[in-house]
């Protein structure tokens, strides 16, 4: 269970921190929800508690996996599914995990790939997505701002 003012992530909307707790009537049953103020976007969240294991909501990475976060985006591109569509399938799984680590191997290797070749429309959409879930943790673990996690992000990928 979460705590009001946790940093917590929504692999749906990003980071973000719980600014309250609040219980409503739905369908004449009460639930509790966390109310999830969402890092980019200035966005509210009201996510059921009862529900919360399977939405893979879990806490801000600490200042020690940034590192590792920043170890992924620097290091090689790793191999991808030549077939565009298996490939964003793959993508698309992993983006729902809401794992920084997988967030940030999308990002790296979507980024690279674009440089060498055009994504389509929909691989772009994908990696903005990914970028902005991913910026939104690094924002709340790091206690920066959008522009300097972009810029750090954006010094990282080779």
């Amino acid at each position: 269970m979460f705590h009001i003012g946790d940093k917590i992530v929504y692999p749906r909307h990003g980071a973000g921190v719980i600014e309250n707790i609040e219980e409503k009537e739905v369908l004449n049953e009460k639930c509790k929800y966390y109310v999830l103020r969402v890092t980019l976007g200035d966005m509210r969240v009201m996510i059921p508690i009862e529900g919360i294991h399977t939405m893979g909501i879990r806490k801000v990475i600490d200042k020690e996996q940034v590192q590792k976060i920043f170890d992924v985006l620097s290091s090689d591109a790793t191999t991808m599914c030549k077939n565009w569509s298996q490939r964003y399938r793959d993508n698309e799984c992993r983006i729902r995990k809401g794992d920084a680590f997988e967030m940030a191997a999308i990002v790296k290797n979507l980024t690279v790939m674009d440089r060498a070749k055009r994504l389509s429309t929909g691989e772009k959409r994908m990696l903005q997505n990914a970028r902005q879930l991913l910026i939104s943790e690094l924002m709340l673990a790091m206690d920066e701002t959008q522009d300097k996690v972009e810029e750090i992000t954006d010094k990282l990928i080779k």
